[in-house]
């Protein structure tokens, strides 16, 4: 891992790599401050190369938001020129990857129209794209060469041809998607990326090229293994290949993916090129790295763990592996650029690139702490992150009433496909003293005594249904589905994990027959779009059926059964109400925080913070956010105090 490699003329001093996303620090198509700050960041862990994504390099592939980088755009430059200075003084290698999204638009509206090789319409698109005349090629191609001509000469050592994830040079590739005259071989598809590497050549000889390819999705401009290794030999002209999976909504894979999938296929990728070879997707600990390298890759690239602990590569590499903040590849705020890049589980990146993630603790009291002692309570993701920030610093007790750390994070953890969270939790176990935990306490108003700062913790609980199991209870304890049984969900309208944690356990159980009620018109549009089209795999061929626009309105014991229920169940829009028989009836309730007023009652003096769930309950990444905040606020003791 530690052993430098030559790519081209270029030496790179491992073989970590961050791989190719965005800031999201962008806005009408140019850098905005604190771009270079994130990139800075990024390459400042000890990564022996950057790969800077989400640069465009034709006005058709603009979207109207504005938030991917238009590299073709001379103004561009001074915003590259910071990234790639940022990038440079951390001592890693700055890339610029180049991509035409052809058919694709992301989901976003575009200011023209899409092209493509052939008109044929993406599976992600409601129409075909027109099909590229020879004229339009060569106008891409000068595309091309002018935004690699404005990286080189904002100060990246190398460019990287995106011709993979099912965008237009992937789209030549593909027999799929490709039907012009030339596209009868695989040598004729790849002509374009023999044509691109020519031309830049010419223009830019001063830079390194690679390219980054992918299999999955062959039916839709992707390539099976062995047409990519059809492929590799003719590639043979890059000075590196990088190689990933997926196409758009299937290129990253939430937490359901263990294993890195082209762990399976090293071998293989290694016969068929002479040329470095970068492989990339889901990989997160040590022993898959190693297995990468092992199996003949000579880089293995990140770009989620990145994000989640910009330390990583330098963590890994002085064996620190406990101490790295884990990607947990929820997929939750990397994918949204709402409004910028951020992580769930990293909260001191903020919008922009720069400062720390917004968060606010609710701070009543009005006597400031004079001294070191700090009371958490509640050992969830918010009381977690709290103690970790504040150990090295200050006398910490963390009280938690049940007999493990985690709280609904531990519950999430327990859901099929899930595992994530279990790593998070381990990042906390390993890196928080035992000295400062008290389980299975439940802390009082009266063990405050003697503490300067208290922040209270102690998250939510699921409105419960008279005789309904609760999604938790589905979730921890399997044991309440027999095999064979019938099940309904109930869903709370809004279709997030705790629902799809209910059905995926019921169906782990053995359930014969699940059916979903859904109060809305689709389920799971809560969900990051690429969880939801791997849960649509997951679910594909299962006894599951989904019935929207219904909710229960009734339940009361089967006729002529002591064991089965009867659930009455209404039609939102005609009002027409239907009736299910179940072996087993599960809601989704609302989540409660739990009370925490006795504290501020009983304590009418004292410096208090609440913080996570037991403010408000929301998702993992306000929790951790508001354990970092109020942290902070106790190490600097500068936070300002609101009345109970």
């Amino acid at each position: 891992m530690s052993t430098p490699v030559q790519i081209g003329a270029l030496r790179l001093t491992n073989r970590l790599v961050a791989t190719a996303h965005g800031s999201g620090a962008v806005a009408g198509g140019l850098a905005l401050p604190g771009d270079d700050e994130y990139w800075r960041r990024c390459a400042a862990g000890g990564a022996a190369m950057v790969i800077a994504g989400g640069t465009v390099v034709s006005p058709e592939s603009t979207n109207r938001i504005g938030n991917t980088t238009e590299a073709w755009r001379p103004e561009a430059v001074h915003g590259l020129r910071r990234r790639a200075a940022a990038i440079a003084q951390e001592g890693a290698i700055p890339v610029c990857q180049l991509v035409h999204l052809g058919r694709e638009t992301l989901g976003a509206e575009i200011w023209g129209h899409p092209v493509a090789p052939s008109a044929i319409r993406s599976p992600r698109e409601p129409v075909r794209p027109r099909t590229m005349t020879e004229a339009d090629i060569d106008r891409v191609v000068d595309d091309f060469v002018v935004s690699a001509r404005h990286a080189a000469d904002a100060g990246f050592a190398a460019v990287e041809l995106h011709a993979a994830h099912g965008y237009l040079l992937a789209q030549f590739l593909s027999a799929s998607t490709n039907h012009r005259a030339d596209a009868g071989t695989i040598s004729g598809r790849a002509r374009i990326l023999h044509r691109l590497h020519a031309a830049l050549t010419d223009a830019c000889p001063e830079l390194v090229l690679g390219v980054r390819v992918s299999i999955d999705g062959a039916e839709e401009a992707g390539m099976d293994i062995n047409g990519l290794c059809a492929l590799l030999p003719l590639l043979e002209m890059f000075d590196y290949i990088n190689v990933t999976v997926g196409v758009r909504t299937t290129y990253v894979r939430d937490m359901a993916t263990d294993l890195p999938p082209l762990l399976t296929h090293g071998a293989r990728l290694r016969a068929a090129t002479t040329r470095p070879l970068l492989v990339s997707q889901a990989f997160r600990s040590r022993r898959d790295i190693e297995s990468a390298l092992d199996a003949g890759a000579d880089l293995v690239g990140m770009a989620r763990p990145f994000i989640a602990d910009p330390q990583i590569a330098g963590k890994l590499l002085r064996g620190d592996d406990s101490a790295i903040r884990p990607c947990v590849s929820c997929n939750e705020d990397c994918r949204t650029f709402t409004p910028a890049l951020l992580c769930s589980v990293n909260p001191e990146l903020g919008p922009g690139g720069s400062g720390d993630r917004p968060a606010m603790p609710l701070r009543l009291g009005r006597r400031p702490g004079t001294g070191n002692r700090v009371a958490i309570v509640g050992a969830g993701p918010a009381g977690l992150e709290a103690t970790l920030r504040l150990t090295p610093t200050h006398d910490v007790t963390l009280f938690e009433a049940g007999a493990h750390i985690g709280g609904q994070l531990r519950v999430a953890a327990h859901a099929p496909h899930r595992a994530g969270w279990a790593r998070l939790l381990r990042f906390y176990q390993d890196n928080i003293d035992p000295a400062t935990l008290r389980l299975e306490h439940t802390a009082r108003p009266a063990d405050m005594d003697g503490f300067d700062e208290i922040v209270i913790a102690t998250g939510a609980t699921e409105m419960s249904t008279a005789g309904a199991c609760h999604a938790t209870e589905a979730i921890v304890d399997r044991n309440r589905i027999r095999p064979g049984s019938r099940v309904v969900v109930a869903d709370d309208g809004f279709g997030y994990w705790p629902a799809v944690g209910a059905i995926e356990s019921a169906l782990e159980a053995g359930a014969a027959e699940v059916t979903v009620l859904v109060p809305g018109p689709g389920f799971g549009t809560s969900l990051p779009v690429e969880s939801r089209v791997q849960l649509r795999e997951r679910l594909a061929g299962r006894p599951v059926t989904f019935i929207v626009e219904a909710s229960p309105v009734e339940r009361a014991p089967a006729p002529d059964s002591t064991s089965e229920t009867l659930v009455t169940y209404r039609n939102n829009l005609s009002g027409k109400r239907s009736r299910l028989v179940c072996d087993l009836f599960v809601t989704v309730g609302e989540r409660i925080a739990r009370d925490w007023q006795p504290f501020a009652q009983e304590l009418p003096h004292a410096r208090i913070q609440v913080i996570g769930d037991a403010a408000v309950p929301r998702r993992v990444a306000h929790a951790i956010a508001e354990g970092y905040a109020a942290a902070q606020a106790i190490t600097s003791s500068r936070h300002p105090i609101t009345a109970a």
